[in-house]
């Protein structure tokens, strides 16, 4: 059959996250690069449609291709991780250490890869610094001043709605991540993680990755926001609310109702007091 029961399902993944804490430094930067880029092109396209005037459905209807992509190539994406590792860690098939080495090497290489193609993404778009970018430099430079800005004015209050939005945002994304598992068929795979990433797009919440894009992205485009309010009014707490929701609400939440624990070892029956006493002699 095509669909894999849940059982079956948190099985695999973690052995899907056992292999990923044994990947090479290489393997994790390269392959968090490529996702972070593939996410950044999908973050763009969204950009790219929003300008005809269409309306905001759309756009999210449209943003998972990204994930798509880089799923079925078996690239890394720390978001993802943040419920496959802790899941694998109960079952005690990963380390402590096994799990922050891959968040972190992977997290690094989602953001070389992001902020890479935000530099490409801006030199196309302004024709290598020509002009401002025209209605998709408006949108980035609204967007990244929103991300950050916005939750500056509202103080701690901006802050912890951050860190709220990125619970909710990483809750569905990984959803998305363990669905692409349900299926053994790529259309399966690819209908059954398209309706989570769909549903936290549409609602505008945080997801650490897509806005290593955005924002640097609008910061080339002149938005005003230095390095430093990018990271303590965004990369900081939607990071903190997407490893909460991934680790908690995905990974250990399916594992402990749905995973397999290893069986107690039956106890060895006392002996007899007659066969205790002929042992003796």
């Amino acid at each position: 059959m095509d669909y894999v029961n849940p059982s079956e399902l948190i099985a695999e993944a973690v052995r899907a996250a056992k292999r990923k804490a044994q990947l090479s430094v290489r393997d994790m930067l390269l392959r968090g690069a490529l996702a972070g880029a593939f996410l950044g092109f999908a973050t763009s396209l969204v950009f790219m449609v929003q300008v005809q005037g269409v309306p905001p459905i759309v756009g999210a209807i449209l943003f998972p291709v990204g994930f798509v992509m880089l799923v079925l190539l078996g690239l890394e994406l720390a978001t993802g991780n943040f419920a496959l590792l802790p899941a694998a860690a109960a079952a005690g098939e990963v380390t402590l250490g096994r799990l922050l080495r891959n968040w972190c090497w992977v997290y690094l290489g989602n953001l070389a890869g992001s902020t890479a193609y935000a530099l490409l993404f801006y030199l196309a778009l302004t024709n290598c610094g020509t002009n401002n970018g025209g209605p998709v430099g408006d949108l980035l430079r609204a967007a990244a001043q929103k991300k950050t800005l916005g939750y500056l004015a509202a103080g701690g209050a901006g802050w912890a709605t951050a860190l709220v939005k990125a619970v909710l945002c990483n809750w569905m994304v990984t959803v998305g991540t363990l669905l692409a598992m349900v299926s053994r068929s790529t259309v399966g795979k690819i209908a059954a993680m398209w309706l989570p990433i769909l549903t936290f797009f549409a609602q505008g919440f945080e997801h650490s990755i897509v806005n290593m894009f955005v924002i640097p992205a609008g910061m080339l485009l002149q938005a005003p926001v230095s390095f430093g309010t990018w990271w303590f009014w965004n990369q900081i707490p939607v990071t903190m609310g997407n490893i909460f929701a991934g680790s908690l609400l995905t990974g250990l939440a399916l594992y402990s109702t749905f995973g397999v624990k290893p069986a107690a070892q039956p106890k060895a029956p006392a002996a007899e007091p007659e066969m205790a006493e002929f042992a003796a002699q």
